[in-house]
């Protein structure tokens, strides 16, 4: 099986001084680089997402600004496909696909912010779409919540995700697994 990594929205905005900081974002994209360099080493594809904004009203990733970019860690290098994506899920009026099955790819590995928005939506489109995925969970992050008035920590956000995505829709696995399989 080809495995691919694909690096959903690792941008600036969820970074300390970003707009939409989250919680134990820098831990997360250092994991994520770990898994980059062991993808790039073993020649297997990358596909690097990137969340532009283009709703009315949207206050972060917002076209032609610092926030929007790649962060510094991850930065795709040429070859590397990068996919613009308008909407949670990556599959969403995007190349993805394409680029992909291009790429000879039959599996997923996933990486990236936020668990509870972006991940959880792309990962179960890849599913439903009939890729056998993987998810990094060191290698993502989310940020505080709140419902009905209470507050829901992001340690919280984080676990119930990748437990409700664990088995159906991925394998959820530390980076140090995913980066040391052959």
């Amino acid at each position: 099986m080809t495995a691919a990594l694909v690096l959903i929205d690792l941008q600036n905005d969820y970074f300390p001084g970003g707009r939409m900081e989250l919680v134990c974002a820098d831990a997360a994209v250092g994991q994520a680089a770990r898994l980059l360099a062991a993808f790039r080493q073993r020649g297997r594809p990358v596909i690097h997402v990137q969340h532009v904004s283009t709703r009315a009203g949207a206050t972060f990733f917002l076209p032609d600004t610092a926030g929007v970019q790649i962060h510094a860690a991850v930065q795709p290098q040429a070859g590397e496909a990068v996919v613009v994506k308008h909407f949670p899920n990556a599959f969403r009026e995007t190349g993805l696909q394409a680029a992909l099955r291009d790429a000879g790819v039959t599996k997923l590995v996933f990486a990236g912010v936020m668990t509870h928005m972006c991940v959880d939506t792309t990962v179960r489109a890849a599913a439903d779409l009939g890729w056998p995925c993987q998810i990094a969970h060191d290698a993502c992050a989310t940020r505080d919540l709140q419902f009905g008035g209470a507050p829901v920590a992001a340690a919280e956000v984080q676990l119930a995700f990748l437990a409700a995505l664990n088995g159906a829709f991925a394998a959820v696995r530390p980076t140090a697994e995913l980066a040391a399989e052959p």
